[in-house]
C-alpha cells in the first residue's frame, strides 16, 4: 500500500512538457500578401528586364531602328548621331533602373522578414531547449527519488529478513 502511494506521489511530481509558442510562418506567402498592385507590376517587370529575352528583344529593336533609319532613302527621322534613339534609350534606362530599385527594395523587405523569422525560430529553439533541460532535470530528480526509495525498501527487506532468520543468498 505504501509503495502505491509513493508511486502516485512520484507521478504527481512529474513535470508535463508544454509547447506554447506561435507556429512558424510562411514568409513568402506573407510577403506576397502584402504586395500592392504597383509592387507586383514592378517585381514582374524587374524579372522581365533581368532576362536574356529582354536583352535580345532590345538588341533587335535597336538594330531595326538603326537599319530603318540608315536605309531610308529620303526621310531620315533620326539622322546619324541618332539623338532620338539616345533620348529614348535614356528614358528607358531611367524607367528600368527605377523598377529594378523597387524590386531590390522588395527583396530587402523579404530579407528583413526572413531575418525576423530566423530570430523567432532561434528564440523558440532556446525555449524548447530550456524546457527540455528542465524536464530532464525533473526526471533526474524523480529517478533519484525512486533510487532512494528502492534503497530504503531494500534495507527494510534485509532488516525484515534478518529478523525472520532468512538467509541472504548472494547472486
Amino acid at each position: 500500500m505504501a509503495v502505491a502511494r509513493e508511486t502516485e506521489d512520484i507521478a504527481r511530481s512529474l513535470v508535463k512538457h508544454q509547447h506554447e509558442h506561435p507556429p512558424v510562418r510562411d514568409l513568402n506567402r506573407e510577403a506576397d500578401r502584402r504586395l500592392t498592385m504597383p509592387q507586383r507590376i514592378a517585381e514582374d517587370l524587374g524579372r522581365l528586364v533581368g532576362s536574356w529575352t529582354f536583352v535580345v528583344v532590345q538588341m533587335a529593336l535597336i538594330a531595326c531602328w538603326l537599319a530603318a533609319n540608315l536605309l531610308a532613302q529620303t526621310r531620315h527621322w533620326d539622322p546619324y548621331p541618332f539623338l532620338l534613339l539616345n533620348l529614348a534609350l535614356t528614358f528607358e534606362v531611367m524607367l528600368w533602373v527605377s523598377l529594378l530599385l523597387m524590386a531590390l527594395n522588395r527583396l530587402a523587405l523579404r530579407d528583413r522578414l526572413r531575418a525576423q523569422q530566423e530570430y523567432e525560430e532561434q528564440v523558440k529553439a532556446e525555449e524548447e531547449t530550456r524546457a527540455l533541460m528542465g524536464h530532464l532535470e525533473a526526471q533526474d530528480e524523480v529517478l533519484l527519488q525512486i533510487l532512494y526509495r528502492l534503497d530504503r525498501s531494500d534495507r527494510e527487506l534485509r532488516r525484515l529478513a534478518r529478523r525472520l532468520g532468512i538467509e541472504e543468498r548472494a547472486g
